[in-house]
Formats: structure tokens, C-alpha cells, sequence
């Protein structure tokens, strides 16, 4: 048991640092739009990738989706649909706040809905073996499962107040000392509408969770003798609900390409455009590995809040180290870098006790 929860926190990691990561790639592309580089990625991010990852780790899963019930593939595509708009706002919000602050506050937002909106939902729709939320108030894992997310809220705030003291320490100018753009109205906007959205990815997981189940048959009747789960089960759920995902960051991104008259970034040869497309690309499977190890540390751990939080926690810790190696708080008072670290470490305080709550259940 110790041995699978091991392998389960090192694969949540590796999902971690992928997530963290990811936008790295496109903070060095030359010449093209946000949106023209956006979607490059999300091409590889949502598509290219999960399909492959599909291909080669479960036989058939075309079939599979394919006899899945009709209701079943629409509430998972509608979650990536939902999911998509968060990882769209994401990336704005990462674009005007930077890699450290964006994601503390998306991915704190994300850790909350994505632990107490399933418990809202299965209050007025009631399923064997699913918490409500009137089980996090009247038991005491719940109620500590509470306090992370009270603790979780506080951290947000303190890291908004660090925002705005950089923004001021700024003058308002619209880049930082890491050359990114910065606007903490625009950008504390959008993290709010990504932290909400992005739970969705969560509530993707649990819809499909049926053809995971059949993978997982499939694959313990060509292994009998395995006795363990299926490491890559989810990555048929992933098709579906990237799907989604890529829908709506599409289609905005055509309507901003329009608006902005950005079209001719995709041929425009006075830019790097080889080194470009292999850094959308390096930045779009990056991205993509999220979900591939999250999916096998959730195979091992269990679903539930404890993946999502864990998960969640590696990824504010990956991002605010690309924050400071990038210099995102360079040239901002002590003040001020105390405060984002205060922001920060409250954040993931929270990830961690509503962990314990869910480990106590």
C-alpha cells in the first residue's frame, strides 16, 4: 500500500512540474500574437497528443468511446467545454499576472471548487458512496476539509494584495522586470473566471468515468494476471473531454486572430516560425502531461479531492519556482516579496489540510 501511494505522489509530481511548466515555452516565441501561439500549442495540447496517448496505451479506444451511452459523452465533452474556457482564461491570466501569482491564485480557486462544488451538486442529487456537502459540515473530516478551503480563500486574498503592492511599486507600467505584460485588474479578473472553470476538468473525470471502467476491464481481461488497476484507464476520458477544450480556446482564438488581424502569424517569415512551432509544440505537450501523470496518480491513489489537491499543491510550487528563476518579483520592495510568499505559503497550507481532511475520511 505504501509502495502504490508512493508511486501515486511521484506521478502527481511529474503532473505537477509538467503544468508548471508549460508556459515557459511560449514566453520565448517571437513575433506572433497570444492567440496565434495559444492555439499552435493547444492544437498539440488537446489533440495531437491525447490521441496518441490514447493509441498507445489502450487497444480499441476509438470503439470504446465510440459504444460509450450518447449521455455519457455529452456531460464529459460539456465539462472540457467548461474546462476550456478555464484553461483559456488561464492563459490570460498567467499572460497579465506572470507564472508565480497567476497560478497560486487559479490553482488555489481550482483546488476549492474542485473539492466542494461535487459535494453542492450531490446534496440535491443524492448517489451512494458520494459526499454532500452536509457530510463536510457534520463530520470532522469534512470540517477540516472546510478550513483548507477558508485557509485556501485567505491565501488568494494576501496573494491579490501582492499584486496590487507590485502593481503600485510598478507605476502601473505594463510589463515587469521578466519582460511580461502586468495588469493586476485584467489579470485577478480572469484568474477568478480560470480558478472556477478549471475545477471542471475534475467534474470531466468523474463524468467518464464509465469508459475508464471499460478500459480497465479490457485490460485486466488481456492481463489476468495483473491484480493491480489499469495505469493509463483514463486516458480514453481524456479524448473526450479535450475535445472540449479545444472547441472554445479555438474558436476564440479564431475570433481574436480576426479582430487583431493575427492570421499572417502562422506564415510569417520574418519570425523564428520553425523555432516557434517547436516551442507551441514543446509547450503544448508539456501541458498535456498533466493530465498523463495525473491520470496514472489518480489510478494509484484513488479519484477523489485527495489526487485533485495533491496534484494541484505541486503545481503552485513548480510554477512560483519558474516565477523567481524568470524574476518575476524583481525590482518589487521586501515588503511586497514577503507578502506574495506569505500569499504562497497559505495556499498551499490550505492544499494540505484539506489532504488530511480527505486522508481521515
Amino acid at each position: 500500500m505504501m509502495l502504490i501511494t508512493l508511486a501515486g505522489v511521484l506521478f502527481h509530481f511529474l503532473g505537477g512540474f509538467a503544468s508548471g511548466s508549460f508556459y515557459m515555452p511560449f514566453k520565448k516565441v517571437k513575433g506572433w500574437s497570444w492567440e496565434s501561439f495559444w492555439i499552435v500549442g493547444g492544437i498539440f495540447s488537446w489533440t495531437i497528443a491525447p490521441l496518441v496517448a490514447a493509441w498507445l496505451t489502450i487497444p480499441g479506444f476509438v470503439d470504446i468511446i465510440r459504444q460509450a451511452p450518447k449521455s455519457v459523452i455529452g456531460s464529459t465533452y460539456l465539462m472540457g467545454l467548461l474546462w476550456g474556457i478555464g484553461g483559456l482564461t488561464y492563459g490570460l491570466g498567467v499572460r497579465y499576472l506572470g507564472v508565480a501569482l497567476g497560478s497560486s491564485i487559479i490553482l488555489g480557486l481550482c483546488s476549492v471548487f474542485g473539492s466542494l462544488v461535487p459535494s453542492v451538486y450531490y446534496y440535491f442529487n443524492p448517489q451512494p458512496g458520494k459526499d454532500t456537502i452536509a457530510d463536510l459540515f457534520t463530520h470532522t473530516w469534512g470540517q477540516w476539509v472546510l478550513a483548507g478551503l477558508v485557509l485556501c480563500i485567505i491565501g488568494i486574498i494576501i496573494c491579490g494584495k501582492a499584486g496590487s503592492m507590485k502593481d503600485e511599486e510598478m507605476g502601473h507600467a505594463k510589463t515587469d522586470a521578466s519582460g511580461s505584460e502586468f495588469n493586476i485588474t485584467r489579470g485577478l479578473t480572469l484568474a477568478i473566471i480560470s480558478g472556477v472553470l478549471s475545477a471542471c476538468f475534475s467534474f470531466g473525470i468523474e463524468a467518464g468515468s464509465s469508459m475508464a471502467i471499460v478500459a480497465n476491464q479490457l485490460w485486466k481481461t488481456a492481463n489476468p494476471a495483473e491484480t493491480g488497476e489499469f495505469l493509463f484507464r483514463n486516458n480514453v476520458v481524456f479524448v473526450v473531454i479535450l475535445w472540449g477544450g479545444l472547441t472554445t480556446n479555438f474558436i476564440w482564438c479564431m475570433v481574436l486572430n480576426a479582430r487583431n488581424k493575427s492570421f499572417g502569424d502562422y506564415t510569417n517569415r520574418a519570425t523564428p516560425l520553425l523555432k516557434n512551432y517547436l516551442l507551441c509544440a514543446l509547450g503544448g505537450v508539456t501541458w498535456f502531461l498533466q493530465f498523463f501523470f495525473y491520470g496514472m496518480g489518480e489510478s494509484k491513489m484513488g479519484n477523489g479531492a485527495s489526487s485533485w489537491i495533491l496534484h494541484m499543491s505541486f503545481i503552485i510550487l513548480i510554477a512560483n519556482m519558474w516565477g523567481i528563476l524568470s524574476k518575476e518579483w524583481k525590482g518589487t520592495h521586501g515588503s511586497t516579496k514577503r507578502t506574495i510568499a506569505i500569499g504562497i505559503a497559505t495556499i498551499i497550507a490550505s492544499v494540505l489540510v484539506v489532504g488530511y481532511g480527505n486522508s481521515i475520511k
